[in-house]
């Protein structure tokens, strides 16, 4: 998932001089009744270049400005742990290779397709940090250039099959950019000192007419058989799936050019596909429906949002839109009066809103919920007078990480503890903070009743959910997660996956529990999946009949390996391991993309 960083458009990134239109759209940035004292003087002095600009230097060459970025702000790398190298990026092979170790057997009715997971490998090594006499800023954990990692399956007859791997990068325009320049172009953008982060998101915007890059490296999806990657601060990339080349932006024919959410939804009755997007100015948040040939949109609506949240995913019903309100804040005036640019304030409201497919702001049926982060949505469905909204809840956001001042290392590894390590007296603190559970929302559409409960215990930490998409937004019985292994986190400082979960919806562990009941399949130890995705059997209704497939990769050999499991007994041990000729990295969002008709 990436984060936004605020990235307002001004001119072309191609414009060899500053845009004249940059003194106008500064005043968004700049509230004076709540600059912080440390960036008052700062803050004049650019307002005075910035009025120069438009009058005395609209022809300085931007070359002028990378010249004082390269002598005022040091880039240095963020050095990784040793229980973290499997997060360092890696490079492109240039060509698909075929596969040839695999253990096990690959089904003979598993479908031809391609399974393939997006997610950050940043360029020039790894990410960075700039240094200057504003401060630090730094490129968080989320962010990176979105590389795809794909497997190929085809048959040449009924019971042979051929495998290929190959990764790239997904090549927005800013890509091309760092590319061509050899260097890191942008300078972090997203945390750090609030005048180090300001200087930044102005510079950049001074340069290339944005404050930061697009990334395009959470998630992978079709729409009318055509093949898009996307992340939550710009508008998809569509890619030939046979080749992984970026072919362009894909902004719908003009008719949406705004940011696209990571999780967009298709309605099964019309073909249809629900976005959303969010952004720093208002409106902050708009709902789109895309057309099912996807050539436009056929309605956007503003929320009228009173602040820009940054939500991860949208659920949908059969009838109904579910919009997800939490605390995680994007504000530009807490930037500019000291803190930080995006943050999770826990204190702030928190709501769930249910609104009918085409309908607007004012046809939204709001329930108040308690504050917590909930990025995942396992599913959605109608009951009776109630909205059944399933998701994953942590009581504290990882995103963005830790304010400014705090060390980052300690911050992580205390939110990733287990959370039977922490004392009921410590419900306020770090500790556990992460910790993840599927809980369940009813929102009575009548009574305006909210009843919720979670579904699952304190075992294991859990997230990443996945289900049979042919159940999206109707009652289904089983859903699939990652699930955390919260020791090897907290010593890595980052998110890792020791297992996979089978969700039992409909099942309860006991008569007297109303825990439902889990199923794991736990890998060997030091060896951690992402992008699992379930792929069905092609022409089976059984909402179970199909595979779990996921990265995998053993930490002790280096080894890196696409498993691929059985749905419906998953705890069983794989059927398929296939080793694949190069490392990949911890990721974030995988999905099948079957080819057959």
């Amino acid at each position: 998932m990436s984060t936004c960083s605020c990235t307002f458009k001004v001119c072309s990134s191609g414009s060899s001089h500053i845009p004249s239109s940059v003194g106008h759209n500064y005043d968004h940035f700049k509230d004076r009744s709540s600059l912080s004292f440390q960036l008052k003087p700062m803050l004049g002095k650019l307002e005075h270049i910035l009025k120069d600009v438009n009058q005395t230097m609209k022809m300085v060459p931007v070359k002028l400005l990378d010249a004082f970025v390269d002598i005022a702000f040091e880039i240095v790398d963020q050095p990784l742990l040793p229980s973290q190298n499997n997060f360092a990026p890696v490079e492109e092979l240039g060509e698909a290779f075929r596969i040839t170790d695999i253990e096990g057997t690959i089904p003979y009715d598993f479908p031809e397709g391609v399974y393939i997971r997006n997610g950050p490998n940043p360029l020039f090594g790894g990410y960075k940090s700039a240094i200057s006499i504003f401060g630090k800023s730094s490129h968080t954990w989320i962010e990176g250039e979105g590389m795809l990692h794909a497997v190929y399956f085809s048959k040449s007859n009924q019971s042979s099959w051929t495998i290929f791997y190959n990764n790239r990068y997904v090549e927005s325009d800013t890509f091309k950019l760092e590319k061509q320049r050899r260097n890191l172009a942008f300078l972090p953008a997203a945390e750090g000192d609030p005048a180090a982060v300001f200087s930044a998101h102005l510079l950049n915007l001074l340069r290339f007419g944005m404050v930061d890059k697009y990334l395009s490296n959470t998630n992978v999806f079709e729409h009318a058989g055509r093949f898009y990657v996307t992340a939550e601060n710009h508008i998809p990339q569509e890619i030939n799936i046979k080749t992984l080349e970026t072919l362009g932006k894909w902004d719908v024919d003009g008719t949406w050019t705004r940011p696209f959410s990571s999780h967009a939804k298709k309605v099964r009755s019309t073909g249809e596909l629900v976005t959303f997007g969010f952004y720093p100015q208002k409106p902050y948040f708009e709902i789109g429906i895309i057309s099912a040939d996807g050539k436009k949109v056929v309605q956007k609506v503003d929320l009228k949002f009173k602040r820009c949240t940054l939500s991860h995913e949208i659920g949908i019903t059969q009838r109904y839109n579910v919009i997800m309100d939490f605390p995680l804040v994007i504000d530009i005036n807490r930037l500019l009066a000291g803190g930080p640019l995006i943050k999770y304030v826990k204190k702030e409201y928190a709501r769930i809103g249910v609104m009918p497919i085409y309908g607007d702001a004012d046809s939204i049926k709001w329930f108040e919920v308690e504050p917590a982060a909930a990025f995942h949505i396992v599913n959605c469905c109608e009951d009776g007078d109630e909205v059944v909204v399933i998701a994953c809840k942590a009581r504290e956001s990882i995103i963005p990480g830790p304010e400014f001042g705090l060390d980052k290392y300690e911050w992580f590894s205390s939110g990733f503890k287990h959370i039977k390590q922490v004392r009921k007296s410590d419900q306020d603190s770090q500790d556990g903070a992460f910790f993840t559970r599927v809980y369940e929302w009813r929102l009575n559409m009548k009574s305006g009743e909210v009843k919720g409960k979670y579904l699952t215990g304190t075992e294991f930490s859990m997230d990443f959910p996945i289900i049979n998409e042919k159940f999206t937004g109707v009652k289904n019985k089983y859903g699939y997660t990652q699930v955390i292994d919260s020791a090897a986190s907290s010593i890595s400082g980052m998110a890792k996956y020791g297992g996979l979960a089978k969700l039992h919806l409909e099942e309860k562990t006991s008569e007297f529990c109303q825990l439902i009941k889990v199923e794991y399949h736990k890998f060997p130890e030091g060896t951690f999946c992402s992008g699992a995705t379930f792929v069905p059997k092609f022409g089976s209704l059984e909402e179970e009949d199909g595979w779990i497939t996921a990265f995998v990769h053993d930490e002790k050999s280096n080894i890196s390996q696409v498993y691929i499991l059985d749905a419906k007994n998953i705890s069983s041990k794989p059927i398929a391991k296939i080793k694949l000729p190069s490392r990949v990295p911890y990721g974030f969002h995988g999905a099948f993309l079957s080819t057959c008709s």
